[in-house]
């Protein structure tokens, strides 16, 4: 009886809602890419990291994402089932298969889960022509092929999205949808990290940031 009296009162340990980085330092050998840097992805949230060319900021994002590891610091991640981590690239042309039309990138996530994908809803809430869906990258221009990696990012639906500088080379008007798009998702409870050289733009839709200097 006093084993279970006890066990009631011990706090059951508790599992990570977020992405958190505490103390992380890149290096590459006597090179300091950053160091001490703290930053913490939560749901609901939308947290940017700024910095100028050199400073680290698609290498903090890619140890984030998991894709990398630092050289010090930690870095904490909820336990995640398969496809709730995302990620919207600067170069679309970089992600997307140039042999499938822009029907099937969208669709990937749910061909991958099994599942069927209305293809024309999602291309209409991106801002996409349903016109363009049978089309190749090839034949359509870069915010063209972001609108269309952006639907994938929907179909796919993950907890967390990683977006590196997701608007560069995007139009004014393509740049200012795929935001919008993103702040939904974000309103809708998604963790969000925006790597971006645009200081209105973070300082506008973040309420966390993490700026990064060049290493001197």
């Amino acid at each position: 009886m006093s084993y279970h009296s006890r066990a009631s009162h011990t706090p059951a340990p508790t599992t990570p809602v977020s992405v958190v980085g505490r103390g992380l330092e890149m290096r590459y050998g006597d090179t300091v890419v950053f160091t001490g840097v703290d930053v913490t992805v939560a749901p609901g949230h939308m947290t940017g990291v700024l910095g100028p060319s050199g400073s680290g900021k698609t290498t903090l994002l890619r140890v984030l994402a998991g894709l990398a590891e630092p050289s010090g610091g930690i870095v904490e991640r909820p336990t995640l089932a398969p496809g709730a981590m995302g990620m919207l690239a600067q170069v679309p042309r970089t992600v997307a298969n140039p042999r499938w039309p822009l029907r099937r990138i969208i669709a990937e996530p749910a061909a991958i889960g099994r599942r069927r994908c209305e293809v024309e809803p999602v291309a209409e809430r991106v801002g996409l022509d349903v016109a363009l869906l049978d089309r190749f990258p090839a034949q359509v221009s870069d915010g063209q092929l972001q609108r269309a990696c952006l639907g994938r990012l929907l179909v796919q639906a993950p907890r967390f999205v990683f977006c590196d500088e997701p608007t560069s080379m995007l139009d004014p008007v393509s740049a200012r949808m795929v935001v919008d798009v993103l702040q939904r998702l974000v309103d809708d409870g998604t963790a969000m990290l925006l790597v971006s050289h645009n200081r209105p733009l973070i300082e506008r839709r973040c309420d966390r940031v993490v700026e990064l200097r060049r290493p001197s």
